[in-house]
């Protein structure tokens, strides 16, 4: 069998981990211990984010075509991808987060929602807090003004009551 067959599967397979991506983080993870990768790679699970090591060929191969293509200079060296088709600031804040505890790994860059980012670029994508935190926080700035007026109105009714 040639090499072109052989390599056709996992060509494949990581074109269909990018196909309807939100975002995708690359990292050179030279230098971590085999339990901080496996804890790492339990984070990452937990978020819903797929983690991988490919050769550098295959992902210029199954990105070839596709906005992940940006991600091409980065291709150097030992390399993992993360990707996330539902969370796009998951990858980045999760490898960011770990990298404080284990700064071996190193974020190369990425692509969030077809936009290419640096190493800087992703470190404040990682900065944004998650799409729950931040639905709670329009959640809670729009209840406040809502529970300050039923309270107003409440003491209102109170000292009206109170009078008759």
């Amino acid at each position: 069998m040639a090499k072109v067959e052989l390599k056709k599967p996992i060509v494949d397979e990581i074109k269909e981990l990018l196909d309807g991506a939100e975002t995708a983080v690359v990292v050179d993870y030279r230098g971590i211990t085999v339990a901080q990768d496996t804890e790492l790679r339990k984070k990452l699970r937990e978020a819903g984010v797929s983690y991988k090591v490919y050769k550098n060929t295959m992902i210029r191969f199954a990105a070839k075509g596709t906005a992940f293509e940006a991600l091409d200079p980065n291709l150097e060296g030992p390399t993992a991808i993360a990707v996330s088709k539902t969370d796009a600031t998951a990858p980045a804040r999760i490898l960011a987060e770990f990298a404080k505890t284990a700064p071996a790994l190193e974020i190369k860059g990425g692509v969030v929602e077809g936009i290419y980012y640096d190493t800087k670029g992703m470190e404040k994508i990682a900065s944004i807090p998650s799409r729950e935190i931040l639905l709670g926080k329009l959640l809670g700035s729009i209840q406040s003004p809502i529970t300050n007026f039923a309270r107003v109105l409440k003491q209102i009714a109170d000292g009206q009551s109170a009078e008759a």
